[in-house]
């Protein structure tokens, strides 16, 4: 493959695009599951919403029921028992026998005071009787310390109300007859808005909630009417007069609610009431929806707010607007599906594309070891066949009459035919050792010195023919050192150690080619030293690496493949012990062979 480098570009740009890819797509559905996630939570808060207003318009229903019931005549300090109230202070008999009024005796829980404008506009309180009717409360009814309260309440609530903003706002309700029919406490416009979804999440899903919300409010209104008409038992005490009252509406004035209604008796038209101890019943109503919504706020609703998203979190009883604030969503313990299957996916394309740069890696370096072998082998074997062309030609025709010629060309084509055997059997064991390992090794104890024995004379034979002289040199340890080992397999590792040396080394120098072994530490240390020029730094980088001679390397150098080191350590390696290049020596070569002791 002449050009790696296009292959890796064009791996590159296929991993871009395909990351790429998954990234938009990964964006894209962590965007939609927020979507939802988001989704989800409004919805969970327009429920907790909608609970909430349910739980405090509940909560309220008593006391507006409780309130809308009282007949108009308790709205006087002391009315009389037979004689119809007339509502004015000439209306009522000194002689006749006269009742306090219940709301004079005690005061409702979150009523600060009840009050009643009169036609001529003049505002008075059942708890701040004035006159005869302050000195009959005297008589055991009422403290003189709750007189004066009910007094400076009554003077307070002057400051903050007036009879022209009731009347407007009072302006569109239409006055019933006493002990009528009872109406909702909510306009239908109110419910309507109440029951809107805040967003839409699929028709049916709308629908659903719609149906759900429209039959929670019909029996809403339906607990209203029982409680009503339950408080309606036990207030009307009294029969209806000629007299029409219309429903309490909450209404407010500046920072002050109350709940008022006009009165019409005798063409005369009054208003009446009570004022509503606000932060009491606001923090009241907060209590009761803490589980729901920590941290709500009631505010006042003023005229305008009731449209829309706000319009639909009001109060049916009161013109105060729920707030939810922040509410924290509860965490959720395990991710959602989305989010797993995009690690997974995310975890597979890595895994694949390392796979791939894994897979192309190999195939591109076993394309270029394969061309390199080829490159080598076939240069290798380019000058042995050429000998035995040359020289066979030569003796088969009777070119060579003289006997001595005839014996030499006879042994150039024994060394050749012994190089190509030599050859060919390294790269058979390096092809069983890729293929197999090291399964097939016969590994069995051994002596060191039995090795030597019966392979020195090819070793020596090997060294005479390249000039140079081999010398074993004795073990210098008392006991004599076996090994763990392969015999055929050490022998074939000093072989191409020796083969090497004699390649690379010049017998003009110290023709001297030492071989010997030690032992220590349970390991036995086989060393082949010549007194050549040794291994430069940069060649000793790829010295065991298979094929690593080109053809142009091998042109220029001693003959071979780059097989052998790479073979030997291998080899070496496969028994449990290793090869590697010792630079301790001064001069030359050295290659120690380690093997495990016996």
């Amino acid at each position: 493959m002449r050009h790696p480098w296009q292959i890796w570009i064009a791996f590159a740009l296929s991993l871009l695009v395909g990351l790429g890819a998954m990234g938009w797509i990964t964006w894209t559905a962590m965007q939609l599951d927020e979507a939802q996630e988001r989704a989800h939570g409004e919805a969970d808060l327009e429920e907790n919403v909608r609970l909430s207003l349910w739980r405090m318009d509940s909560s309220l229903t008593p006391l507006i029921a409780q309130e809308s019931m009282r007949p108009y005549f308790v709205y006087r300090s002391f009315y009389p028992t037979e004689q119809m109230f007339a509502c004015t202070p000439e209306g009522a008999t000194r002689n006749e026998d006269l009742l306090p009024s219940p709301i004079l005796l005690e005061i409702p829980q979150h009523v600060v005071l009840h009050f009643q404008f009169d036609p001529e506009g003049r505002l008075s309180s059942p708890q701040a009787p004035t006159g005869e009717d302050r000195q009959r409360a005297r008589n055991g009814l009422v403290s003189e310390q709750g007189l004066d309260t009910g007094t400076a309440r009554l003077t307070e609530f002057q400051s903050h109300i007036s009879w022209e903003g009731l009347i407007s706002a009072l302006a569109h309700d239409r006055p019933r007859v006493a002990g009528g029919a009872i109406q909702p406490l909510a306009s239908s416009r109110s419910a309507q808005q109440r029951v809107q979804l805040p967003a839409q999440r699929g028709a049916q899903a709308a629908e659903a909630q719609t149906l759900r919300n429209s039959n929670e409010w019909s029996a809403r209104q339906g607990i209203n009417l029982a409680a009503v008409r339950q408080y309606g038992q036990t207030e009307r005490l009294f029969p209806a007069y000629d007299a029409k009252e219309a429903l309490m509406k909450a209404v407010w004035s500046g920072n002050v609610l109350v709940l008022a209604r006009r009165v019409t008796y005798l063409g005369q038209e009054y208003i009446q009431g009570c004022w509503i101890d606000w932060p009491e019943l606001r923090g009241w109503l907060l209590e009761s929806i803490q589980d729901l919504l920590p941290a709500a706020e009631l505010e006042p609703a003023r005229p305008g707010q009731d449209s829309g998203e706000k319009g639909a979190r009001l109060l049916a009883g009161l013109p105060v607007l729920l707030v939810p604030g922040q509410v924290e969503l509860q965490a959720v313990s395990l991710p959602s599906p989305l989010r797993i299957s995009l690690v997974a996916a995310w975890v597979c394309g890595i895994l694949a594309a390392c796979a791939v740069a894994i897979l192309l890696l190999g195939v591109l370096s076993l394309s270029e070891r394969r061309a390199a072998f080829v490159s080598a082998v076939t240069h290798e074997l380019r000058t042995p066949l050429t000998t035995f062309r040359m020289y066979s030609e030569l003796l088969s025709r009777g070119m060579v009459p003289d006997e001595q010629k005839r014996r030499h060309y006879l042994g150039t084509l024994c060394r050749e035919a012994d190089r190509l055997s030599h050859l060919v059997e390294n790269v058979l064991a390096f092809a069983r050792l890729e293929r197999r390992g090291a399964d097939g090794a016969r590994i069995g104890d051994v002596g060191v010195e039995e090795i030597f024995d019966r392979i020195e004379d090819r070793l020596r034979d090997r060294a005479e023919q390249a000039g140079l002289h081999l010398v074993h040199e004795p073990t210098t340890s008392p006991a004599p050192i076996r090994v763990r080992a392969d015999p055929a397999a050490v022998e074939q590792i000093l072989f191409n150690l020796v083969d090497n040396a004699c390649k690379y080394a010049h017998p003009t120098t110290d023709p001297r080619l030492h071989i010997s072994a030690e032992g220590s530490n349970g390991r036995a240390y086989i060393r082949v030293l010549d007194h050549g020029p040794g291994i430069a730094r940069p060649a000793a980088r790829r010295l065991f690496r298979a094929f690593s001679k080109s053809a142009a390397d091998a042109a220029h150098s001693a003959p071979g493949v780059g097989l052998g080191l790479a073979l030997s350590r291998r080899l070496a390696r496969s028994m449990g012990g290793d090869l590697r290049l010792d630079d301790s020596n001064g001069g030359g070569a050295c290659f120690l062979l380690v093997l495990p002791a016996a």
